[in-house]
């Protein structure tokens, strides 16, 4: 696979929402992040670097300004225990993802949640020290499962998830379909995803 010219989010398909599980937290794989760079969890005010993230990952456009507190609530106490950043040297947040919770077929779930890096700090390793934070930290909340929702145009994002353990999820055929146009198109990049539907 060539990543200098494998954008994100992947084009020439339908965009449809997606959903992935993981059915327990056990064996969560284990990344470190590159030396220079450290991880910490929310503190009061974080939402506007939350919201600068993700307005500069290349891949949601510009937020809405009140979208933060609508996904999250005001709650810094539970954000401080749920929502990581990994910063770089000078200790400015570059990227973050979040051990949410939701419900799923009626049941309650841990939830993998806004996930994002800034472009300027993409392809250096952020991303699955963040995920094995995160996770790491599911499971010590008492979540014993976990889902996310995505897109399926964001190729990188679901072989990520993948990488830890989440299986593409479809409760109709339009879902079934949106998987097999990710498995054709992650075919012309030389990837494979085991879908089990």
């Amino acid at each position: 696979m060539d990543l200098t010219t494998w954008r994100e989010p992947a084009s020439g398909h339908p965009d449809v929402r997606v959903v992935m599980v993981r059915e327990n937290l056990d064996d969560i794989p284990s990344y470190e992040l590159p030396s220079d760079y450290s991880l910490r969890w929310y503190r009061p005010g974080d939402g506007e670097d939350w919201k600068r993230i993700h307005d500069a990952c290349g891949g949601y456009g510009e937020l809405d300004k009140d979208l933060f507190r609508r996904e999250f609530g005001c709650d810094d106490e539970e954000l401080g225990r749920r929502m990581c950043f990994a910063c770089t040297p000078d200790g400015t947040p570059v990227s973050t993802n979040t051990a949410w919770f939701g419900s799923l077929e009626n049941l309650n779930y841990g939830r993998i949640h806004w996930v994002a890096t800034s472009v300027a700090e993409q392809r250096k390793g952020l991303s699955r020290p963040l995920m094995t934070a995160v996770c790491v930290r599911m499971k010590e909340l008492g979540h014993d499962r976990a889902y996310l929702t995505t897109n399926t145009q964001r190729l990188r994002a679901i072989l990520l998830y993948h990488r830890f353990g989440f299986k593409p999820y479809s409760d109709s055929t339009q879902e079934k379909d949106a998987w097999g146009a990710v498995e054709e198109k992650l075919r012309t990049f030389g990837k494979t995803l085991s879908l089990e539907l």
